[in-house]
């Protein structure tokens, strides 16, 4: 397994990035309609390049999972479906405690498991809204790591 820094958004990478995202999100945000998967995933590209700093995981030359983080906040973090339960989330998260400084992150309230993650990295809830930034009905949390 190997964490490392991906500075050279080329648009195959992009490609493969947002193939990770879509697998990760339809195993793990069942609370989304086929069409809002969609309506996201035309947004996802222009954040991969955006985000100030994007970290890839890789084993064996293949892509399993990325986090992208700027300021101090978890922008976005998704793994292969087929690489969970094997400490990979774990390792790329702490990759961003200590190489980006991560102490905030927001999570859908629908994705108990993504909830679960950060407060075991000790994250806690301190703000709620009831939709997200789009005003869609997806309750949002933020939360916070201190120390």
């Amino acid at each position: 397994m190997r964490i490392y820094e991906i500075t050279n958004r080329t648009p195959e990478c992009l490609v493969e990035l947002l193939a990770v995202w879509e697998r990760s999100v339809r195993a793990t945000h069942t609370f989304l309609s086929e069409s809002e998967i969609l309506r996201i995933q035309g947004y996802v590209p222009q954040a991969l390049a955006a985000v100030p700093q994007l970290a890839v995981l890789a084993e064996d030359g293949r892509l399993l999972g990325f986090l992208g983080a700027g300021e101090g906040r978890l922008e976005m973090l998704f793994l292969d479906p087929d690489a969970r339960g094997r400490g990979l989330g774990r390792a790329l998260l702490t990759y961003g405690l200590e190489h980006y400084a991560i102490r905030e992150v927001t999570v859908n309230e629908q994705n108990p498991a993504a909830l679960g993650f950060y407060r075991h990295f000790g994250f806690r809830e301190y703000h709620r809204t009831e939709t997200d930034e789009e005003g869609r009905p997806y309750p949002l949390l933020y939360l916070r790591r201190e120390g």
